[in-house]
């Protein structure tokens, strides 16, 4: 409808429509009046709203049900297809907890009278934060005890808890333009994670986050990366500014303060901005201002340096024992994998300084280095010990072995940082990657779900290099090696008092050891796989995504065409999704084939098949998917929403390791793309020849630890 679709500009809407037979109408108010006409139709009005910008205006209508509650004198529903109710009533019950911590938590109540989470089977792939009338895609807001994966009630807890909290910051007070997107994204980002841990301490949801963070990290260490809050000039900006540094490093950087600034002062900054600034627009500014005077800290000082400039810091440690004190030493730099980073950039940094089982104290390293006096000598130095810095941490060789000594003994999450830091700083060869192979070895029974990913995804990037090199069987079988004694240790069937961690952990484990030639793994995988064809109930609902995928990854033509069929008529989204996750990481070639045509074809739905190239290439067949993506770019691209067009190609290819991909990649965006679309493709490119350069650098690194495994080995 016309309108200035712009965020600083608000306005009330009310909204009226005639609708087919049958047909329910939902909106962002309740229904203030309704009719039969004479031919049938009804005739809907819905109240009006309160004064919001343009495009958090919601129409859904369709067969639809509505599951229904109150909490806080709100009415709560959660609406979806007809058949479906039954599966909203844990987005229903969660949503009046959410609601009921927000409305505490602003310290304002939620506005308006209603509250509808309205699932939609397909069209898009998220979730959008309409006032009043939220809408998601079927998987992040339905849930079925019976069938449903713990990952997808984690899916929707995170999805509903995200899009709630924009009911206030995003809705009730709205950036003015979209290059302080982050406001929306980073914060709702940041206290859907912190109400998710309050509600479900057992996830690990924060040591996941880490774990996430990585996401931004591995972007954000690059020259083509751009700060949180960046310049908009167009639509497509805008909509290239969705990426792992709005939401990851937003999330990030709002921890970091909230930890330094402690969280009751945190949360009065948060509740004086809501409270002055409520029903009207923003920038950074506003929040860094009420920040500052709730907490006494400079906090503009320090924020302005995290959003207005790109990348982030490496900070150097040593430490020194004079008379019973240990003089610690800190030095800044820009982490930058390339060779022509921006090493003069400065950033005051938060650092929390403590040693093992002791206490954090904070210090701000506001210049390239400083010097302090802090602690007596005993206990092993840990820096940023909560894990909550955006930053990388390098040790000294001798504090960094004294932490590694005690590795089993860390808290998780220095445990994952020491990891994470290990790698990032053996990538841009700052360690070598014996050291952080040692890691792997040295971490023996680890007990966490998020470690355990964030060592997968390195095996997996580990697998990538060394594809088509004399060392890949190696290195495939040190994978199993490493990881099949933790899965063996958890058996292929779920115990009774097995936590959600443990059941999704033992799924990931035998997909990993699957992908790395584990065969015992494929034959119990797929021996489970056919009982599960005659009697569905055999597999336990955390298993079914792990040995589908199983399944998939070695299916012939006939477990290929049972898995599509099993797509095609998948009566929910969760299903759907699975079965075509699962034939799209096959490896025989000719299934691979088979699976692009599925990206043009209508026998999965578009919202799914679309997906299909980025995942073959994913799963080994790199050059036959980016083939098919150059001779079918604008058949593709038609099938695209708009707002992700510019990084559709550039996703399918972002895994490779070859320099000469990247120069094709530009150079077909170039010739038949906008020029808008060059930006996406230049990050991809510049992320692909960064791939290439690492694996120049790790493979001699990883022949020479494999080398010397074979020969400890043998004695």
């Amino acid at each position: 409808f016309p309108c200035w679709d712009e965020p600083v500009f608000r306005a009330s809407f009310k909204l009226s429509g005639d609708f087919p037979a049958g047909f329910k109408a939902f909106s962002n108010t309740p229904i203030e009046h309704g009719e039969i006409l004479d031919d049938g139709r009804s005739r809907v009005a819905f109240s009006a709203t309160p004064k919001m910008a343009s495009y958090l205006v919601v129409l859904v209508a369709g067969d639809l049900e509505r599951l229904s509650g109150t909490q806080d004198s709100v009415e709560i529903g959660v609406v979806s297809t007809a058949g479906k109710r039954d599966t909203g009533t844990y987005a229903l019950n969660i949503s009046r907890d959410l609601l009921h911590y927000y409305n505490d938590y602003f310290g304002i109540r939620y506005p308006l009278p209603k509250l509808d989470q309205i699932a939609i089977p397909g069209g898009f792939d998220g979730a959008m934060e309409n006032w009043g009338g939220i809408v998601y895609t079927e998987r992040f807001a339905l849930f079925d005890p019976r069938k449903s994966a713990d990952s997808t009630r984690q899916d929707v807890f995170g999805t509903v808890a995200h899009e709630m909290a924009h009911m206030w910051f995003g809705d009730l007070v709205t950036m003015a333009w979209w290059d302080n997107l982050w406001l929306n994204e980073g914060f709702a980002s940041w206290i859907s994670t912190k109400v998710t841990d309050r509600f479900n301490p057992d996830w690990d949801v924060w040591l996941h986050a880490n774990s996430e963070s990585e996401a931004a990290m591995k972007l954000d260490a690059r020259k083509t990366t751009h700060p949180i809050q960046q310049s908009i000039a167009n639509e497509t900006e805008a909509s290239d500014a969705f990426d792992e540094i709005t939401y990851k490093k937003g999330q990030a950087v709002l921890r970091m303060l909230e930890s330094y600034l402690g969280e009751e002062r945190f949360r009065a900054g948060i509740r004086a901005y809501m409270n002055q600034h409520q029903y009207s627009s923003t920038t950074t500014a506003d929040l860094w201002n009420a920040l500052d005077k709730a907490s006494g800290k400079p906090v503009t000082k320090i924020a302005r340096d995290w959003t207005t400039q790109p990348g982030f810091p490496v900070v150097k440690v040593d430490a020194v024992c004079r008379e019973g004190r240990r003089k610690i030493t800190l030095s800044q730099q820009q982490f930058s994998v390339d060779e022509e980073g921006q090493a003069e950039r400065l950033w005051n940094i938060p650092i929390g300084i403590g040693i093992l089982g002791g206490q954090v104290e904070y210090t701000l390293l506001q210049d390239r280095a400083m010097t302090l006096t802090k602690l007596d000598c005993d206990g092993v130095l840990a820096i940023d010990p909560d894990a909550v810095g955006y930053f990388r941490v390098e040790y000294s060789p001798s504090l960094r072995n004294a932490l590694v000594a005690k590795l089993t003994q860390l808290p998780p999450a220095l445990r994952l940082k020491l990891l994470a830091d290990s790698w990032a700083l053996a990538s841009v060869g700052r360690l070598p990657a014996s050291s952080y192979l040692d890691l792997l070895v040295s971490l023996g029974d680890e007990s966490k779900r998020a470690i355990w990913s964030e060592i997968l995804d390195r095996l997996k990037t580990l697998d990538k290099l060394t594809t088509s090199t004399p060392v890949s069987e190696a290195q495939r079988r040190k994978a199993v090696a490493l990881l099949a004694p933790k899965f063996n240790s958890l058996g292929w069937q779920p115990g009774a008092d097995d936590s959600a961690e443990v059941r999704e952990l033992r799924g990931e484990l035998a997909v990993a050891l699957a992908r790395y030639g584990d065969e015992t793994v494929v034959v119990e995988a797929r021996k489970r796989f056919g009982r599960f064809l005659v009697e569905p109930a055999s597999l336990h609902p955390s298993l079914v995504g792990p040995v589908t995928e199983i399944a998939g990854r070695y299916a012939d033509q006939a477990t290929y065409d049972v898995l599509l069929a099993l797509a095609g008529s998948a009566q929910s989204q969760e299903d759907a999704q699975r079965y075509a996750d699962a034939i799209s990481t096959a490896v025989d070639p000719k299934l691979a084939s088979q699976n692009l045509q599925l990206a043009l074809s209508d026998k999965l739905p578009q919202l799914i098949a679309r997906g299909i190239p980025a995942a073959v290439a994913d799963n080994g067949h790199g050059a036959l998917a980016w083939s098919f993506a150059k001779a079918h770019g604008g058949e593709l691209l038609k099938r695209v929403p708009e707002s992700g067009q510019s990084r559709y190609l550039p996703e399918i290819v972002a895994q490779s390791s070859d320099a000469a991909v990247a120069d094709d990649l530009l150079a077909y965006v170039k010739a038949n793309l906008p020029p808008e679309a060059l930006t996406e493709a230049n990050r991809t490119a510049d992320q692909i020849r960064f791939q290439a350069r690492l694996k120049s650098r790790l493979l001699p690194q990883i022949a020479a630890a494999l080398s010397v495994t074979r020969e400890e080995n043998a004695q």
